[in-house]
């Protein structure tokens, strides 16, 4: 699962942006694990609000990480001080409509691994 969501994420973000860092693989492992727990453990609350949840701790991963690969380590992966919403240049309101969106096929693919796997 790991493995899954870290690379998921560096190929997601290589496709937007053309380019990456290795600190995203471990953003986007955390993430899809965290994921695939709430889509296991919730599994009877509805959808939009597992989305909800998932946008919010990806936001929330995304603001640490961004605290210190960024603003500690000034690695200056990515900056959002030009975006509308932003919080430090680490999160904003756009990127976390994006995570909200981005949950559902992670929401479901988490099903279907799931699926499998039993």
């Amino acid at each position: 699962l790991f493995a899954f969501g870290g690379s998921g994420y560096c190929v997601t973000e290589l496709l937007w942006r053309g380019r990456t860092h290795w600190t995203m693989a471990l953003c986007g492992g955390i993430c899809f694990c965290y994921i695939y727990a709430i889509n296991s453990r919730l599994r009877k609350i509805n959808i939009l609000k597992q989305a909800v949840i998932c946008a919010l701790f990806i936001t929330t991963a995304e603001l640490l990480f961004g605290f210190f690969v960024n603003l500690v380590f000034m690695k200056n992966v990515w900056d959002y001080s030009g975006v509308y919403g932003n919080f430090m240049g680490q999160i904003c309101i756009p990127f976390s409509i994006v995570w909200f969106i981005v949950s559902f096929p992670c929401l479901f693919t988490c099903r279907f691994i799931k699926k499998c796997l039993e």
